[in-house]
């Protein structure tokens, strides 16, 4: 199954060199790379086209930019990628073997970590919100396989199951890959992969551990009581 990578981004001038090493390693590389500008004012995608990738542009929002990449592209399966996380070498190969039988959606375990620690607290609240959330918050999915990944989690799918659910939700500022994850229940099963991503900690690093984690947890708690998208993104600044 070829693979698309899609990567939104916005001011990431400073994170883009490595995430372009990385994308350099990857072996099989995907069959398409697309960046999706959302108005960077930094040079970001100056930087993106000096190394050969392609770069389109779109109304600024992370799941309006996800959408306009996966609709510049043509593969059956697509990995929305941040800038700063960072895949595998062998993580297209991953995303191929996953995305077989009744899986259509799926993501990586994710480790947040910085020049001069791991946030292993932080990186266990990451994982086991996976559970948790849709467990407390949408039970009824839960026991239909529902789980509920991020954006650190390098989520992939299979394009199909994302048209067919109408792509991300375009007012959602925030929590957009969590709301995809809900309404894609019903077109197979959902995967948190055994296999490590590394992501960098600036939010934590700028917040505090302590902040961040709680930030997380009101986020998602506002999120399950279905409080508007606007309101909920007031409550999850934006970190470069």
């Amino acid at each position: 199954m070829s693979v698309a990578l899609v990567v939104p981004m916005l001011n990431e001038a400073a994170a883009l060199p490595r995430l372009l090493r990385c994308l350099s390693a990857l072996d099989p590389a995907p069959t398409e790379i697309v960046f999706v500008d959302g108005g960077s004012a930094d040079g970001s995608a100056a930087i993106v086209d000096a190394a050969g990738h392609r770069v389109i542009t779109a109304r600024r929002g992370r799941a309006a930019q996800s959408n306009a990449g996966v609709a510049a592209t043509t593969m059956p399966a697509v990995c929305i990628l941040h800038v700063d996380t960072w895949l595998p070498d062998d993580g297209i190969a991953v995303v191929e073997r996953t995305l077989t039988g009744r899986t259509v959606l799926g993501g990586f375990t994710a480790i947040l970590s910085g020049p001069e620690k791991v946030r292993w607290v932080t990186s266990f609240h990451n994982w086991i919100k996976t559970w948790y959330a849709p467990l407390l918050f949408r039970p009824h999915l839960f026991l239909r396989g529902g789980r509920l990944l991020f954006g650190d989690h390098a989520m992939f799918f299979r394009r199909s199951a994302f048209e067919a659910v109408g792509g991300f939700d375009e007012r959602m500022m925030v929590m957009e890959e969590a709301d995809l994850c809900v309404r894609i229940v019903g077109q197979g099963r959902t995967r948190l992969v055994n296999r490590i991503v590394l992501t960098s900690d600036r939010r934590v690093a700028r917040w505090g551990e302590w902040r961040a984690n709680w930030v997380y947890l009101k986020v998602g708690v506002l999120w399950g009581l279905n409080i508007r998208p606007k309101q909920l993104g007031a409550h999850y600044p934006d970190v470069r």
